[in-house]
């Protein structure tokens, strides 16, 4: 059986630092350096671990000098086996040209994965990493596992780049959306499903999401320039969380030190809280413009101040900005999503783009018809 999701999620890691005049030696395009895939790359996955390898294609990657360092202009097709007797629904890697580098580290994620036990899936890794010309000997790019999400919603591996709170994420979600959707084809029938679909098909989802960028702010210098703005908040009445109160530096494009106080409404200690961004335009539309996670110490009951020494770098300029939580980690690893009725809400469903479960099941009816959604709906959690 092949992935039901066969476009992974691509993370650059860049350290938090600027290293001067790097940007200069890098406009100097240099020679293609020799790469030998036999001895080159490195796939590294525990003996026992619940992956094999089956094979690796590394035939389209290239190496080329850039002043001091080298850039790995990745391209590969990495075939494993499941060797667990689970289920596995999501596969995390870890992608390494140097550890130390400036965007020498990467994460490759795919989630929404059907993968029974013996079956053997394909994981495609297209990214660019930079590493230092003279590093002496080695391989150019390792890959390892860093976690393994099986349907049981148990995980495995190293987790060093918190894989397992993304893919739980996903997955959770993606079944909240597949149970919405056999909840409508049982109490509609097929033609409401197929009406559902045809409206994730003619949503123009790119149309929806103003692209943020988050930028470590720079120490002000005088006084602060911008206007102070006050977040609007809307709440989910099962939300673990209540936004209570925040404020937001404004500057046209950008806005800086975000600061959200929130209570906790939860009857266990939360370690984590990502909050999603509204942006309002000039035009007084609204548009998703991503999130922003926060690490916390929250006790049951207890406040929390959340502020970010950051710039959200907005694509346009802005004119106020609504928060919502759209995940909460609690401390024995437990995570909270919204539920599919929160996020229909009028002023949401308007400002949000599909779930990544919506389009997945919409484009599996555009290729194969309303019988193969219902099969899926039907025989996955």
């Amino acid at each position: 059986m092949s992935p039901r999701n066969s476009n992974p999620r691509i993370r650059i890691l860049l350290l938090p630092v600027l290293v001067l005049g790097m940007t200069a030696a890098l406009c100097a395009q240099g020679p293609e350096v020799p790469v030998d895939p036999s001895n080159s790359f490195q796939v590294n996955l525990p003996g026992d671990g619940p992956l094999a390898l089956v094979s690796a294609d590394w035939g389209r990657t290239r190496a080329t000098a850039r002043g001091g360092a080298m850039l790995v202009d990745l391209h590969s097709t990495l075939v494993f086996k499941n060797a667990s007797p689970r289920p596995i629904r999501g596969v995390s890697l870890l992608v390494l040209a140097q550890e130390v580098t400036p965007g020498g580290k990467a994460s490759v994620t795919v989630p929404s994965l059907d993968v029974q036990p013996g079956e053997v899936f394909p994981i495609r890794v297209d990214l660019r990493l930079m590493r230092p010309l003279n590093t002496g000997t080695g391989a150019l790019v390792q890959v390892g596992l860093d976690g393994v999400l099986f349907e049981d919603l148990t995980f495995y591996g190293p987790n060093r780049l918190n894989a397992r709170r993304d893919m739980l994420s996903w997955e959770l979600s993606a079944r909240r959306d597949r149970k919405a959707m056999l909840a409508a084809l049982t109490q509609g029938g097929p033609e409401i499903l197929r009406k559902q679909l045809l409206a994730v098909l003619a949503r123009p989802s790119d149309n929806l999401v103003m692209g943020m960028q988050v930028a470590r702010a720079m120490p002000a210098t005088n006084v602060e320039a911008g206007r102070s703005v006050e977040f609007a908040f809307l709440q989910f009445p099962d939300a673990p969380v209540e936004l209570l109160s925040g404020d937001v530096r404004m500057t046209g494009t950008e806005a800086r030190a975000p600061r959200i106080e929130l209570q906790s409404k939860a009857k266990r200690a939360i370690r984590f809280v990502e909050l999603g961004w509204l942006a309002k335009d000039e035009q007084g539309r609204e548009f998703m413009a991503g999130t922003l996670p926060a690490d916390v110490n929250l006790p049951p009951g207890q406040h929390s101040t959340i502020r970010k020494e950051n710039t959200l770098r907005f694509a346009k300029p802005v004119n106020g900005l609504t928060a919502f939580p759209s995940a909460v980690e609690f401390s024995d690893g437990d995570l909270w999503v919204p539920s599919y009725a929160a996020l229909k809400d009028p002023r949401l469903a308007a400002a949000l783009p599909a779930s990544g479960e919506e389009r997945r099941l919409a484009e599996l009816y555009r290729r194969k018809g309303l019988d193969a959604v219902v099969q899926q709906l039907r025989s996955l959690r």
